[in-house]
């Protein structure tokens, strides 16, 4: 397993934001982290990514514990949070140079060409980043996340904002990054899980209420729409 995850908690004094929470996701499938607002899936996603500490239980990435090899962890993660932190006033290439250089890498120049014409940046590559359209912003913070060639991704609302054209855009990219990766999207919209995710798992206020694949999912409630069965499972 790329990621495991097992009876993971993080609490603020007696707020038990997430309450032993076990999972796993694997290599070449998608999965979906689900849940309402304040449900515990950024503190989640936040331990998983070294942020923050975990009250009790563990996790592992690529093999490596997330408290005992946070550094070896971090290398093997792509992370794009959900208010994508870019240099508005660098310029496309220059901002994914610094990062590549930042991560160490060697020949740093051919490694952005190729991230640049993976996520499809080639027509604004020499633009700032400020100038950008927002679709086009996500394209920068995903090109950051993968830049280390990283096994894992983990992706923080990716889609939230963008037009019809750039959201098909950003999930046919997703979609081709997951076929040799491990990664877990967060998103409120379910007709973005059911396009892109393989997998999914549901969180409602700290606790895990789901954690199976979309089929199995539908079939153990006789076929409802994702929408119905999340409905039912976090009122």
């Amino acid at each position: 397993m790329s990621i495991s995850v097992k009876n993971l908690s993080k609490h603020y004094g007696q707020q038990k934001a997430v309450n032993q929470i076990s999972f796993d996701a694997k290599p070449g499938r998608i999965l979906g982290f689900l849940g309402p607002n304040g449900a515990g899936k950024s503190t989640t996603m936040k331990m998983l990514t070294g942020y923050l500490q975990p009250t009790s239980g563990n996790a592992e990435i690529a093999g490596k514990d997330i408290e005992v090899e946070p550094l070896e962890v971090k290398k093997q993660i792509g992370y794009l949070p959900e208010n994508t932190p870019l240099y508005i006033d660098m310029y496309v290439r220059e901002f994914l140079s610094f990062v590549a250089q930042t991560y160490g890498l060697s020949d740093i120049a051919k490694r952005v060409e190729e991230v640049i014409q993976q996520v499809g940046l080639t027509q604004e590559q020499h633009k700032k980043i400020g100038m950008l359209s927002k679709g086009y912003k996500q394209r920068v913070g995903l090109a950051q996340a993968i830049i280390h060639q990283p096994q894992v991704l983990i992706l923080d609302e990716p889609t939230s904002g963008l037009d019809p054209n750039q959201l098909s855009d950003i999930r046919a990219l997703i979609k081709n990054l997951g076929k040799d990766r491990t990664v877990i999207i967060s998103t409120h919209i379910m007709q973005e899980v059911e396009a892109i995710c393989d997998d999914v798992i549901i969180i409602n206020k700290g606790v895990l209420v789901a954690n199976s694949s979309i089929d199995e999912l539908k079939k153990a409630h006789q076929n409802k729409t994702l929408e119905q069965i999340f409905k039912q499972l976090t009122l």
